[in-house]
């Protein structure tokens, strides 16, 4: 079974990974400076290298985790629209894009296929399979996903993971909820190699069920960890509940603790308005304008 892009694919565009790769790099800037202020006796040059090239490889699992998620949710919801014949919700996938359902009682496997060619995703080349099934708990009002991802690469970096999604229908305060359980290893072309870990919740705030995704409105919450071989570790936990508006490429609002060597700190982006304006606050307590773009 194929299915069509619409119109809204733009708006589908990866809006977090564009903020993740400029907050990312944005870190690396202000922690080479605060680095080299006080502690400038016991950081070398081949120290600070080594730091900015694990901040962007952070960054390219942030990347990959946000789509990945993103491409499941969205497949998902469509074929339930679809299947318990409701308003339809567009999952936004091009039409290279190959989703296969086998159905049973109760039960859905969805394959997504990218082809062993590729296929342009939310600005991303996306290639191999992700598999997904699917069971309802209709007591409990939760739908449980078990993903894993077959030869897939993102962007010539394969990924490896086998995790779940666990949907809560309507969570404490009546909205649909995802709680995502990260569990991925990312190989780079060059063979370098990281994992993440951690868990991540988006409550689907604003426009469940319109069957426009331009209207929909996320907060997401969480924290993880990303390991690289040699042992070094980041670590974040979102403080604020970070607001998206698919409609816009920042997080309108929320704020992020991160903690990596040698530096660490508060990035805040705001109080609801749709900018590139955010602030970063060192564990020392200096304040940053940050620009996002």
């Amino acid at each position: 079974m194929n299915f069509t892009n619409d119109e809204l694919k733009t708006s589908m565009r990866n809006a977090v990974s564009k903020v993740s790769t400029r907050f990312m790099l944005t870190l690396v800037v202000l922690g080479l400076t605060f680095t080299s202020c006080s502690n400038e006796d016991t950081v070398t040059e081949e120290e600070q290298d080594a730091e900015i090239s694990e901040v962007r490889l952070s960054s390219d699992i942030d990347t990959a985790a946000n789509v990945i998620g993103d491409i499941i949710i969205g497949a998902y919801e469509e074929e339930e629209s679809n299947t318990l014949d409701r308003t339809a919700q567009q999952s936004g996938l091009p039409d290279c894009v190959t989703i296969t359902i086998v159905a049973q009682q109760g039960f859905r496997e969805v394959t997504i296929d990218f082809g062993t060619e590729g296929c342009i995703v939310h600005g991303h080349l996306l290639k191999g399979q992700i598999v997904f099934s699917y069971t309802r708990d209709t007591e409990a009002q939760e739908v449980l996903i078990t993903y894993n991802l077959i030869d897939f690469f993102f962007d010539a970096k394969n990924i490896l993971g086998s995790k779940t999604l666990l949907k809560q229908l309507s969570n404490n305060n009546g909205n649909p909820q995802f709680t995502h359980t990260l569990d991925l290893t990312v190989i780079w072309p060059n063979g370098a190699q990281a994992s993440r870990e951690g868990l991540k919740v988006k409550e689907w705030i604003e426009g469940f069920g319109s069957g426009v995704w331009s209207d929909n409105v996320f907060e997401i919450t969480g924290n993880w960890t990303t390991t690289f071989v040699n042992g070094n570790m980041h670590t974040y936990e979102v403080l604020t509940p970070l607001r998206r508006e698919v409609i816009c490429f920042y997080f309108v609002s929320g704020s992020v603790d991160v903690q990596r060597t040698n530096f660490g700190g508060t990035f805040d982006y705001g109080n609801g308005d749709c900018d590139n304006q955010a602030t970063f606050t060192t564990n020392n307590g200096n304040v940053i304008d940050v620009t996002l773009n």
